[in-house]
This record gives C-alpha cells, sequence and structure tokens, in this order.
C-alpha cells in the first residue's frame, strides 16, 4: 500500500503527461458557436425574447421542473427540512441539481448553467482547467488523485480534474482524452482489467460454472443474454449482449426490476423493456446463481454480527477464505479494513434494517450491498497489485476504475506490451483461480487508446 501511495503522488508530483493546448482551444471555439445555437433554442422552446428573460423563467422551481420533464428527466426530490414534506431539490448545492449539472444530455447542462446565471457547462470548464493548469505546467499535466479515495478502497478525483469520468463516447466531447499527450518519443498504453468485478464475485461465491466461463474465454454477457433471450445471443446483437452485460453487472447485487428497467433504458445505447420482463431477468439470474445468492445470504449474517458481536469468534468470509470479519470490520487481503463506523440495527421504518455511519451520514446496507462493497475492494487490490508488477518496468501515468494507464518508449512498445498484458493476465497469490484477464491498446494521446 505505500508503494501505490507512492506512485499515486508520483502521478502528480513527477507528471509525464503533457497537454495539447491547440487541440483545446479549437474545441472551445466551437463551444462557443454551440452555446450560442443552444441559447437560440432555449429562447424558442421558453418562448423568451432574450438570454436575460430564459434566466428568470428557469429561476421558478416549478417551471424548471416543467421543462425538465419535457426533456423526459425527472426532476430530482428531497424532503425539506421546514415542511417534512417532498419538494424539488434544484437549489445550487442540492446533490439531485449537482447531478443534473453533469447530466449525460448536453441541453440539460446548459439548462443548469442557464438557471445559475453562468453559461459554462462542464466541458467548457474542464477544458479551460486542463489548459490553465498547462499554462502553470510548463505544458505538463500534473494528475490529482485520491489514493483511497473511495469506502472499499478505489481512487477518486480530486482538484476538479477527474479523470476517473472524462468524456469518451462523444466524438467531440473526446478531445478532452485527446488533449492528454505522452511526451516526445512516448506512446500511451492503456490496459484495462476485463470484466473484474463479475470476475471476483463469481469467485469469491463460488460460483463454479460462470467462473469456468471466464476461464475459459467465454462472452459472459451474451451467455446471460443467451438464456433470457432463449435465442443465441453473440457480439453481433449489441442491444441484447447490452442487456446482457448490464445484468451481469448490476444483478449480482441485487438489484430489482424496477432499478433494473430505469437502468437499461437511460444507459447507452439504452433498451427499453416492461417491469414483467425486468422481473423475469432478475428471477433467471437469481436461479441461475444459486452461490451468488448465498453469498448475499452469508453478507447479512456479517452485518448482523458486525452491529452486534457479542461473543462471536473471528471468521472468513466467502469461498476463498481472503476476507475475515472481527468485530472492527473485514478485513481485506493486503491487511486494511472495510468498517461500518456505529452500525446498528434500524426498527425506526416499517421494514427493519441496518445503517451504517458514513461520510455523507446514514447509510443503509443489507447482504447484497455488502458484496458489492467487498468485491470492488477485492477487485481494487488485485488491479492495484498489478500495477506494481508494471511500475517495476515502466511508469504507471494514470489510473481510472479498473485500467492502468503507462507511458513507454515507442521504441520498446511490442516489449512493453507484451509485460503488461502478462502482468495483468496474472491473479494474486491471495487470488488462487481467479479467472482475470485484460485488454491492452495503445495510441499517441490518452485518447487514442
Amino acid at each position: 500500500e505505500i508503494k501505490l501511495i507512492d506512485m499515486t503522488l508520483r502521478m502528480f508530483t513527477h507528471p509525464l503527461f503533457h497537454v495539447d493546448d491547440a487541440l483545446l482551444q479549437d474545441r472551445l471555439i466551437d463551444l462557443q458557436e454551440e452555446k450560442m445555437a443552444l441559447l437560440q433554442t432555449l429562447m424558442e422552446k421558453l418562448k423568451c425574447k432574450d438570454e436575460e428573460e430564459v434566466r428568470k423563467k428557469l429561476a421558478s422551481n416549478k417551471q424548471f421542473a416543467v421543462v425538465l420533464e419535457e426533456l423526459g428527466v425527472k426532476p430530482p426530490m428531497k424532503v425539506s427540512p421546514r415542511t417534512g414534506k417532498d419538494t424539488y431539490a434544484l437549489a445550487k448545492n442540492d446533490e439531485g441539481f449537482l447531478a443534473l449539472t453533469e447530466h449525460e444530455d448536453e441541453f440539460v447542462q446548459h439548462l443548469c448553467a442557464v438557471r445559475l446565471g453562468t453559461m459554462s457547462t462542464l466541458e467548457e470548464s474542464r477544458i479551460q482547467r486542463f489548459i490553465d493548469i498547462g499554462k502553470r505546467n510548463k505544458g505538463r499535466l500534473p494528475i490529482p488523485l485520491k489514493y483511497y479515495g473511495a469506502h472499499t478502497g478505489r481512487w477518486a478525483g480530486s482538484d476538479k480534474v477527474n479523470f476517473q469520468n472524462l468524456p469518451s463516447r462523444d466524438k467531440k466531447k473526446k478531445t478532452l482524452k485527446n488533449a492528454v499527450i505522452p511526451p516526445d518519443g512516448y506512446i500511451v498504453i492503456n490496459c484495462d482489467s476485463s470484466q473484474i468485478e463479475a470476475r471476483v464475485l463469481a469467485w469469491l461465491a463460488g460460483q463454479e460454472d460462470v467462473v469456468k466461463q471466464f476461464a475459459n474465454g467465454e462472452d459472459v454477457y451474451s451467455a446471460f443474454a443467451t438464456k433470457i433471450y432463449e435465442r443465441p445471443i453473440s457480439k453481433d446483437n449489441p442491444v441484447e449482449r447490452f442487456v446482457g452485460k448490464t445484468c451481469i453487472l448490476g444483478l449480482g447485487y441485487g438489484t430489482g426490476a424496477l432499478k433494473l428497467q430505469h437502468t437499461l433504458k437511460t444507459s447507452p445505447p439504452g433498451a427499453v423493456v416492461s417491469e414483467i420482463e425486468a422481473k423475469s431477468y432478475v428471477d433467471t439470474y437469481r436461479d441461475a446463481n444459486d452461490k451468488v445468492i448465498q453469498l448475499w445470504r452469508d453478507g447479512d449474517k456479517v452485518i448482523a454480527d458486525l452491529a452486534y458481536w457479542g461473543d462471536t469468534k473471528p471468521y472468513t468470509y466467502g469461498k476463498h477464505k481472503c476476507l475475515k470479519v472481527t468485530k472492527e470490520g473485514i478485513t481485506l487481503p493486503n491487511g486494511l479494513m472495510i468498517r461500518y463506523a456505529e452500525i446498528k440495527r434500524d426498527t425506526e421504518e416499517s421494514k427493519t434494517r441496518y445503517i451504517y455511519k458514513s461520510r455523507k451520514g446514514p447509510v443503509s446496507i443489507w447482504g447484497g450491498s455488502l458484496v458489492e462493497n467487498v468485491v470492488q475492494a477485492l477487485a481494487r487490490i488485485v488491479v492495484g497489485e498489478q500495477m506494481l508488477k508494471i511500475q517495476e518496468r515502466y511508469r504507471v501515468a494514470l489510473t481510472v476504475h479498473d485500467a492502468a494507464v503507462i507511458l513507454v518508449p515507442e521504441s520498446q512498445k511490442d516489449e512493453a506490451l507484451e509485460y503488461i498484458v502478462e502482468c495483468m493476465s496474472v491473479p494474486p497469490d491471495w487470488a488462487k483461480g481467479l479467472p482475470v484477464a485484460c485488454e491492452a491498446k495503445f495510441g499517441y494521446s490518452y485518447g487514442e487508446c
């Protein structure tokens, strides 16, 4: 862990990436033109004669909510501390409104920007920030990451430069990634640990049929889609495979039919299914993955024990005994621990639940969410150990979710690719039998790979 801390700090204190200033300046000009066109659309849509009238109209919570609903966006809600009733969460500091400022639909971002009295979208602000960072660092781009930024140990963005969620699907918005370039004579290699969470979940639960599918290089997403559609599904069926992928990645943590239905509808490429269909997908997953369901049930016991330990003796959790449950929390293979501060049983609502104290306030937890926590923590440890192996030869310049981004001399490209793939294809000593795999690409910018 000390080596990972050192690696994370060096991404910031000894940056290797540079900023392509000219590319960003060109995109800013494009954004200015797009902004004027969007403003004109807003004025016409809201029947306003100028920008100021648009702002006044959007200042009303009720009118702003109506505009959002017309766009198919559900206005965020909160409980009013004054009345105790549901009200719109549209104040500038409300979490719901802040989420809208980063909405995938840029038109929604513009609505929020106008409401706040600005006309800068998230992309615009980021581009300007990258330009400013490059100017004060002689063209270099320090990478600010929070080591152990999440409860599960994952890295997180920092300093208003969140590399964990730079746009990649939209060709124009991908300018930010394309503007992150290596020094002369170097290339960028992006190596992503394939489906690491799904693999860890199956392995930890002892769901051997799925473990074997991964180990044999089968397309697990297509295999599950084949079950629910009752016909052969492959990568040639992108929407159906997307449904299979969403099910594999979400249902392992206990996602219900309504949430699955919403996720399928709102995530690209999108799939509209009925509640009955979504429930059938949930049922099919649970029937086929009995060991995962048992892991949830065992997780419920862990939670109950942590809330009231009594004379319980420490014990292992999961198939491979890599997690140890003690009075203080769940000890991970790296010696660190997931803690659930002040965890207790809450009987105030109609359904009894367990809650613990987080940095953001009380959080409800059950077996499925505990499984999600430990799987993410284990996946993070796997990728962390793999990155340290890579670091023995090449500098890891950035980590994003389950991927390592490495800068290597162009003359060593083939040798480096082979070594990096080898490092990320071997599980740690504590995870014997975990079927890890990876996919590596290279390019002359972060966006290219």
